[in-house]
């Protein structure tokens, strides 16, 4: 797309949002716009969802609007351009929405919003998307620097470009080897401290010098505690620092305030979390390693099958601090290749849609603008646009999802454990980033099986399971794009169920 193409579809949010004066924040991941808003009210979901380039909208703790990897990145700086244009009282004309046909889809709207009332706001799940906020700005640098090391063990493997593939290994395991110290920072802003107090504290933890220290009876090493070390430390820092604030007198704050904090958090941090947090990180660690190594298939089968779930909350990021302690201390995660089958299940299930609703060209419309992000393992366009709003094509899509997981986990306990080098991408945009013990040809053979059975056993369990007599009736039908206006009669709603 070009850069006029992401302003307009700014110019096209905006004002459905409520207009610059409801807009209180503005935030991106990697395939979701996320707005705070001053009111609710003034939204109009389904004219967001009837634009070309909104591929869902999901109601949380931010208004998140679904506009797929890439164009997120893009559209983003352009909304933000245009609110403060607008707060400065220097607006751009915006071309109205294009709307689109989606009666086949008449019921999506009432089934996420029912969706939506089920997610209880506890604190816990609060805490951990604010954990999953901390790491997803770092997502883009792991990927890149997961595929560089994976093109540096392919040049190793081949014996290709030897100079070049120290060089390689440095510009990867740079960003690694400080992982903690971003961790920290983003830690601190995301609980309302300062920022670089809490990469200060946790850079403690990947100091050389730290090796001199003696704790509970023993040496401590550079990194251990890793990245849930690093969340930990500039936590109690936030906590030191607001303690600091309150107490201390505004003369001395800019000297005692922040000496304070990293002081008593850098002590606690190498008195205690370093080893605390060290191990948990090789609990959980041992823990992936047992459970794929004994549990394999039935592991994979619970996995895979309840990841969809958890993506359609929005949940899935908070898996995040799981999968970045395994390529910490394996240099990749097991579980990212298993959780990557529910996306060819959805895959799956969206094709059986496809050809068991021949007639609905609207439904086919979405699933044909949709499947290319799913194959690419970009799951929320197919789950808002389609089996979702359908509701048992979600179910079966979790089945071929489970089938996957369970293909790939077997292999694991048969001994052929690999695992990816980053985490972010899925589907097929999974394979650079893919490694093993057993080489690249069998770890690339059993990922792609795996992603094979998710799509069959998704397609065949949709297409036969998937629909009710009275949903094929409802929608397997052409849908008119001009209402007669003289019909007085309401138009029939689809049975879902």
């Amino acid at each position: 797309m070009s850069p006029d193409t992401h302003r307009a579809t700014a110019a096209a949010i905006l004002p459905l949002v409520g207009g610059p004066d409801n807009i209180t924040s503005v935030a991106h991941c990697m395939t979701r716009l996320r707005i705070g808003l001053r009111d609710r009210a003034l939204v109009q979901d389904e004219s967001l969802k009837a634009l070309p380039a909104v591929l869902g909208v999901v109601d949380d703790d931010t208004y998140q609007i679904v506009l797929g990897p890439g164009a997120v990145a893009r559209v983003t700086p352009e909304f933000e351009a245009l609110v403060e244009e607008g707060r400065a009282g220097e607006p751009r004309a915006a071309e109205p929405p294009r709307p689109v046909t989606a009666a086949g889809l008449a019921g999506r709207g009432a089934a996420l919003r029912e969706a939506r009332k089920a997610r209880n706001a506890t604190p816990l799940k609060l805490f951990l998307r604010r954990v999953a906020n901390i790491f997803v700005p770092l997502i883009p640098a792991l990927i890149g620097c997961g595929i560089i090391a994976g093109l540096a063990g392919v040049l190793t493997n081949l014996g290709w470009l030897p100079t070049l593939v120290p060089a390689l290994a440095a510009i990867a395991s740079g960003f690694m080897s400080l992982i903690a110290v971003f961790v920290g920072y983003n830690t601190a802003k995301e609980f309302g401290g300062t920022a670089i107090l809490g990469g200060a504290v946790a850079a403690i933890i990947v100091f050389p010098g730290v090796a001199k220290i003696d704790a509970f009876g023993e040496h401590l090493s550079p990194g251990q505690g890793g990245v849930l070390g690093a969340l930990a430390a500039a936590y109690l820092a936030v906590r030191v620092e607001r303690l600091c604030r309150r107490w201390v007198p505004e003369a001395l704050d800019a000297l005692v305030t922040p000496t304070l904090t990293v002081l008593v958090a850098g002590l606690a941090t190498l008195f205690g979390l370093m080893f605390l947090a060290g191990e948990v990180s090789a609990a959980i660690g041992a823990f992936a390693t047992w459970l794929l190594a004994h549990g394999g298939a039935f592991a994979g089968l619970v996995l895979g099958g309840l990841f969809l779930p958890l993506v359609m909350l929005g949940l899935h990021q908070a898996l995040i601090p799981i999968h970045t302690t395994l390529i910490e201390q394996n240099g990749y995660t097991v579980l990212l290749p298993i959780l990557a089958m529910a996306g060819a299940g959805q895959v799956g299930a969206a094709i059986a849609v496809y050809v068991r609703l021949p007639r609905n060209r609207s439904i086919r419309t979405t699933i044909r603008s949709a499947l290319p992000a799913g194959f690419l393992g970009v799951g929320e366009p197919l789950i808002y646009g389609v089996s979702l709003p359908l509701g048992r094509p979600f179910v079966t899509a979790c089945v071929g999802g489970a089938a996957g997981g369970a293909f790939v986990g077997l292999f694991n306990q048969l001994g052929v454990a690999f695992g990816s080098t980053a985490i972010g991408p899925s589907g097929w945009a999974l394979f650079p980033l893919l490694h093993g013990g057993s080489g690249m040809g069998p770890t690339l053979a059993i990922y792609g099986g795996g992603l094979a059975v998710g799509y069959l056993v998704g397609f065949l369990a949709t297409y036969f399971v998937g629909f009710t007599r009275q949903m094929l009736a409802d929608l397997d039908t052409d849908p008119d794009p001009e209402p007669t206006p003289t019909t007085a009669e309401p138009a029939k709603q689809p049975a879902l169920t």
